[in-house]
């Protein structure tokens, strides 16, 4: 066996070599080459292309490739070695056979598809399908030039024919540091076909904790670009995530992978901007302090709950009947009389409003509508007897013109608003009560906040709707591909608006329902969200399998859900062992009690470590006190752009999405949670954020769940003893 390690280990390195050495070969070439910046235009295609070129050799020299596929195909029977890496590369002499060939192209998706066995396998290819056999399939690790690791994870002619997960459960093992990084390496069977599914569908993902659900979003991005590459463009895609810290802390993922100039952003700042709003972050933090930071926990949830009605479906049909009686009667009555003896009939102005413009948004229709008068005005000012007739027309008729536009409605989408929630007051032709389809309470709460100046999250969604119905997608984007993050937490109104901004109802959505920590506003249900779409236009798939925490982790977590929240959306843990799961008792001193938990797993080998509390205010009181013993520590707060990794001290719900090597929930007991499915799922999301370790600290009174979950999975009570090795119950 160590012989055949030897062998392998030694033919890898001679490859490596030979490989390194023509990367280098190339990009001298290129950089010997003069930067042509001339205005030929055939040059500067050609210039583009090696200015391209250069930067991909420039991050081939680093790491080349980091598999192996030794495939034959049926045609042939020849065994070709295949390398494959995060970009593509040819060879300088012609052959049959990249340099390294790119992930995603058809061929390289043997090596993620192929599960082992000793049949024939198969892939499409643009020729059609392609069968043969595959002999080999190896796992490397290069960095930084130097062969690290070789690991064969099939080999027909080796002992046994399965596929092994050795490497996978090697790279789950490392350290986390403050950024997602690319998978390409690990890709899982199951993850791969929804990475390389068809482009013009819904994809709807429901993913476990820990399932790769972000990652696996991320390098659909890059596929499709590779693979519609004459049909989608980078600047024309985007990434819906929770909050700006989330985004920052995936931003290094598509880079890795060779692709830039995607948009990302929170479906806030992208609404707001397109409305010419500023929504302020003291107004979402006093939505998440409603939620979270209430003495008792979270109020009670109901489809009459102002976000989770706004959210909703109902409140499009409110919007249309309203922007439907503004546009009937937007036809200002009676005939234009620019000045005296010159008049342009009504039923004229209605045939051009009606008929010719019939086909405009409302506000385009206005606009074509003004100026067709303003032309006609231009007209017969030509038929003005003398100098001075000409120049009392012209007065009179900028100021009449002006006035008969003023008569107009407003077509502002914040106006409408208003006067659907009856804030301001509404045109003559409406009924003078507000719709009975409204809550009352909805409209109470809504009109007080509106009359008050307030725009608060939950009313970007309709206010969207508004201007799209007033305008269009006149000067907004229309996307090839959005990818939206924690979807769980998006509303059907969300992604009914956003659909019409996109081509081909071409979405990535992805979340899990087990998080569903903010239930007021996001679904409870994907059929709420498939129902947007025809059948042949989404598709839903299940990732089950977690590949983040250890199995005690995950085994610990699973018993959460199924005591707390009796669901059946359980994870299935990678064979990856670590420490049990450990339940340690206050003693005297809570905060020293913290202090001491902190201490001991931030001297271990682990880059992040974070605190989890219930409330902000929590975190931010326990944060004063670790900050006087702790250097490297970070209190994140809701308003931060950037995650710092090291030592962080925040609550739980703001914890989502992120994931750190050790994690201590501080006060999981029934002071602090209570015995409701939202608790559950609260303590859910705060374990499932930790890879190797995981401390919940308490009073001794705990939830009935966490005490079901305890009995079920392996866990330690009190502290480890002085060697760190746990006792487990």
């Amino acid at each position: 066996m160590e012989d055949n390690f030897q062998s392998a280990y030694q033919e890898e390195q001679e490859r490596l070599n030979t490989a390194l050495a023509e990367i280098d070969r190339q990009l001298e070439t290129l950089r010997n080459t003069p930067v042509y910046t001339g205005n030929d235009y055939t040059e500067q295609i050609l210039e583009d292309s090696r200015e391209q070129r250069r930067g991909n050799l420039a991050k081939l020299r680093q790491e080349p490739y980091f598999g192996r596929l030794d495939f034959a195909e049926s045609g042939d029977g020849v065994r070709r070695e295949l390398y494959i890496g995060k970009i593509g590369v040819d060879r300088e002499q012609v052959s049959d056979r990249p340099l390294v060939i790119d992930w995603r192209a058809p061929v390289a998706s043997l090596f993620y598809s192929f599960t082992g066995g000793t049949e024939a396998t198969s892939y499409e290819s643009p020729e059609g399908l392609i069968e043969g056999l595959v002999y080999l399939k190896r796992n490397v690790v290069i960095r930084k030039r130097i062969l690290e690791r070789v690991a064969d994870t099939y080999d027909r002619e080796g002992d046994g024919p399965a596929v092994s997960d050795e490497f996978l459960v090697y790279r789950l093992g490392e350290n986390k540091d403050n950024r997602l990084r690319d998978i390409v390496s690990t890709i899982q069977e199951e993850q791969d076909r929804i990475i390389r599914a068809a482009k013009n569908t819904a994809l709807i993902i429901q993913g476990v904790a820990g399932s790769g659900k972000t990652t696996v979003a991320l390098h659909r991005l890059a596929f499709l670009l590779y693979q519609y590459k004459e049909q989608v463009s980078a600047e024309r895609m985007i990434i819906f995530a929770p909050n700006r810290m989330f985004l920052d802390y995936i931003s290094d993922v598509l880079p890795e992978l060779g692709v830039g100039n995607i948009q990302q952003s929170t479906f806030a700042d992208w609404a707001a901007g397109i409305l010419g709003l500023e929504l302020p972050q003291q107004s979402v933090m006093e939505t998440l302090n409603r939620w979270f930071e209430a003495p008792g926990g979270m109020p009670e949830i109901t489809d009459e709950t102002s976000e989770r009605f706004k959210g909703g479906t109902k409140l499009i049909g409110i919007i249309e009947d309203a922007v439907r009686r503004l546009e009937s009667g937007s036809v200002p009555g009676g005939d234009f009389t620019p000045w005296e003896g010159a008049v342009l009939p009504r039923r004229t102005i209605l045939r051009w409003h009606n008929e010719e413009y019939a086909p405009y948004p409302p506000a385009k229709r206005k606009e074509r509508v003004m100026a067709r008068i303003h032309r006609w005005i231009e007209m017969e000012l030509k038929k003005s007897p003398s100098a001075a007739a000409l120049k009392d027309r012209k007065k009179k008729g900028a100021q009449r013109e002006k006035a008969y536009g003023a008569k107009w409605p407003k077509y502002d989408p914040l106006a409408i608003y208003k006067q659907i929630f009856r804030a301001v007051k509404t045109p003559a032709d409406w009924p003078a009560e507000a719709p009975e389809a409204l809550p009352a309470a909805v409209l109470k709460e809504t009109r007080s906040q509106l009359k008050k100046g307030v725009v608060l999250e939950e009313d970007l969604p309709p206010l969207l709707y508004i201007h799209y119905l007033l305008n269009g997608d006149e000067g907004v984007q229309k996307f090839d591909h959005i990818v939206i993050d924690e979807a769980q937490d998006f509303s059907p109104f969300q992604i009914a608006v956003l659909d019409l901004y996109v081509r081909g109802h071409s979405f990535t959505i992805l979340g899990d329902l087990s998080q569903g920590i903010h239930a007021y506003k996001g679904v409870h249900d994907w059929k709420e969200m498939q129902s947007l779409f025809a059948p042949e236009h989404t598709s839903y798939h299940a990732l089950t399998r977690s590949y983040r925490s250890t199995m005690e982790i995950i085994d610990f977590a699973n018993g959460i859900l199924s005591a707390g929240v009796h669901s059946e959306l359980l994870a299935v843990p990678v064979f990856r062992s670590g420490s049990p799961v450990r339940l340690i008792p206050y003693g005297e001193q809570r905060e020293s009690d913290l202090r001491a938990a902190l201490a001991n797993l931030s001297g271990r080998d682990y880059r992040t470590v974070a605190v989890l509390t219930r409330t902000l205010a929590d975190a931010a009181h326990l944060y004063e006190n670790l900050s006087e013993h702790f250097d490297d520590i970070h209190l994140i707060d809701g308003g931060m752009t950037e995650y710092q990794g090291g030592l962080s001290v925040l609550p739980l719900y703001l914890s989502k999405g992120l994931e750190f090597d050790a994690v201590i929930v501080a006060d999981a007991d029934l002071d602090s949670y209570g015995e409701t499915a939202w608790d559950a799922k609260l303590l859910y999301v705060g374990c499932t954020r930790a890879l190797h370790e995981l401390w919940l600290m308490h009073n001794g009174r705990l939830p009935d769940y966490l005490r079901q979950a305890s009995e079920t999975a392996e866990t330690a009570s009190g502290w480890p003893d002085v060697s760190g090795e746990p006792d487990s119950k």
